[in-house]
């Protein structure tokens, strides 16, 4: 930055400002925060459709049942490997004797082609749907639940308490996700997962679900810990407490209201990147483990034969793009409805 190109951060707080107040202006009188954001987001058309986008993408995942039963008639793990299909009046195998899977017929069998064990692509690309947005939107659950029991009791107690947890996140915060998500997922795919009474083999959808929620808590843990510092200085926190109110209330009382358009805000991109996640990991082999279908492993298995079957890469990858691209835009979407302040850009 150079005082011949200075950053114009004050007028267009100006013009910001101005825009709320002429917004807040025009609406009904008691209007709360939340319906005005409302209206904000439904103004934003790019962000309601990739919204819509992704609920759609979520709906053909809970179809897969019925497309693999109805329409496919096969089951995501059902070989037939020796198999043949009448494509364009012909009889041909399904995977030739050379190891080369049929392509996308575009019926209602093997739409998508098959893979080299003569499974039906698209029926594993809906039930790999199914695994990857139940493990990203469960991971992000347990995400934002540790992560606001950890920041709030970090924040508000501070000390000791804060000391701790703030030195765990730092251990956490050196390792990178993604090592830490696959050293986690080989030690726990051997002796599986105990938490309490509670036993997970080794394949279940709960382990990498359990991973992946863990390692992002300190990436939402930090900010939250942030408000809450700020947030307990305020005044209706020293009235509750005049008012004899305990901690345990004033935290999820008092607090944890203030800080819910910020979790509303996080909890879009905290899902897009579980679900990146769990995709990196089932490729590296330490997510989803076969012959459990997940976009990750399926673009795992058909890099081997990415030439001769572009297919087997192309569907899941395609999916996985359209899916953290719904979800970023529409969780951009929802925090510029919530905070208008925030999209003052600094122009360099």
């Amino acid at each position: 930055m150079t005082a011949d190109n200075p950053v114009e951060t004050q007028p267009a707080a100006e013009g910001v400002s101005h825009e709320l107040e002429v917004e807040a202006s025009h609406a009904p009188s008691g209007t709360s925060p939340w319906a005005l954001a409302w209206r904000r987001l439904k103004r934003n058309k790019v962000s309601l459709a990739f919204g819509v986008l992704f609920i759609l993408l979520v709906l053909s995942a809970l179809a897969a049942p019925l497309w693999a039963e109805h329409v496919a008639e096969t089951t995501p793990s059902r070989n037939n490997v020796s198999g043949t299909i009448i494509k364009d009046g012909q009889e041909v195998d399904i995977v030739s004797l050379e190891g080369v899977p049929i392509g996308p017929t575009w019926g209602r069998k093997y739409f998508l082609g098959a893979d080299q064990n003569g499974r039906d692509v698209m029926v594993r690309l809906l039930y790999g749907a199914r695994n990857s947005l139940q493990i990203g939107i469960l991971a992000a659950l347990i995400t934002m639940t540790l992560a606001v029991i950890l920041g709030m009791a970090a924040g508000y107690f501070r000390g000791w308490t804060d000391a701790i947890i703030s030195r765990a996140f730092d251990v956490m915060w050196a390792f990178p996700v993604l090592l830490l998500g696959v050293a986690l997922g080989v030690a726990l795919a051997v002796g599986g997962l105990n938490i309490g009474p509670l036993h997970f083999e080794s394949g279940s959808l709960w382990i990498p679900t359990f991973i992946i929620g863990v390692v992002g808590v300190v990436y939402l843990a930090r900010p939250i810990r942030g408000q809450v510092l700020s947030l307990r200085e305020k005044e209706f926190v020293e009235a509750a407490r005049a008012q004899g109110a305990g901690n345990l209330r004033i935290m999820f009382g008092e607090l944890l209201p203030n800080i819910a358009s910020t979790l509303l805000v996080f909890f879009p991109l905290i899902v897009a990147n579980a679900i990146m996640l769990e995709a990196a990991l089932s490729f590296l082999g330490a997510g989803v483990q076969p012959p459990a279908p997940s976009w990750g492993t399926m673009i795992s298995s058909g890099l081997s034969s990415l030439i001769s079957a572009p297919h087997q890469t192309f569907a899941p990858g395609l999916m996985l793009v359209l899916t953290v691209l719904s979800l970023n835009i529409f969780g951009e979407g929802v925090r510029d409805a919530l905070d208008p302040r925030a999209k003052i850009k600094l122009e360099n």
